[in-house]
């Protein structure tokens, strides 16, 4: 079975003041899809590099918020140095459809790629990115994880 993680980046979050509704929608995917995910793990957004240099990456790690604008939205700043290669076909899918439903989805900084064999993935907190990224990577997840795993049967 394939190991998947979810981590939310919201201080609100880890601070119990606000609650995360777009980890669950992540992590019940993953899990119908068969990965072996526990339940979303919240950091504080000034946590996250922290945790991030320290982490045992999974096959599959989705981030959950700090992707926006605002100074505390540092998880992009983040990871963007940490990726080996940048999948940006997969944000630019991404942001197309987020904007038939929310015009500022580009506002988003969204990112995916890899770390060593790892697929990774940064998307905005709310619930419709959770949803919208779900709908992107359904049709590539599989394929994404075989490819990383070495397997070219494609």
């Amino acid at each position: 079975m394939t190991d998947a993680l979810v981590i939310i980046a919201s201080t609100r979050a880890a601070a119990g003041t606000l609650a995360d509704r777009s980890g669950p929608i992540l992590v019940n995917w993953l899990r119908e899809r068969g990965f072996a995910t526990p339940d979303p793990v919240i950091v504080a957004d000034a946590d996250l590099p922290a945790y991030l240099d320290f982490l045992a990456f999974p096959q599959v790690v989705l981030i959950s918020g700090g992707t926006g604008l605002t100074p505390d939205d540092i998880t992009v700043d983040t990871l963007a140095p940490r990726l080996h290669r940048e999948i940006p076909g997969i944000a630019h899918a991404f942001w197309a459809l987020g904007t038939q439903h929310v015009p500022t989805a580009v506002l988003s900084r969204t990112l995916a790629g890899t770390i060593g064999t790892t697929f990774i993935m940064a998307l905005p907190g709310s619930t419709g990115a959770a949803r919208d990224a779900t709908t992107v990577l359904s049709p590539l997840i599989d394929h994404i994880v075989a490819s990383l795993q070495g397997h070219h049967d494609h």
